[in-house]
């Protein structure tokens, strides 16, 4: 993979929050989950500012980590 970063976010399609993310607006990330080239992720208050593009097996590992 040779994206590593996407400079505007916004000209991507399919952003989800956690489903653990409240209404409130706070602080939280969207992701991208079918990207060919990895696991989009952005911060949700700044919908047009980059992503970080992450391997998938990088962001599974993190996923992981998370819920252990």
């Amino acid at each position: 993979m040779t994206e590593r970063a996407i400079p505007d976010s916004s000209a991507l399609n399919g952003w989800r929050k956690s489903s653990y993310s409240g209404n409130e607006g706070g602080s939280c990330v969207e992701v991208i989950d079918h990207h060919p080239a990895g696991v989009p992720v952005r911060d949700s208050k700044s919908l047009g500012g980059p992503a970080l593009v992450f391997p998938r097996s990088v962001w599974s590992t993190f996923v992981a980590g998370l819920k252990g």
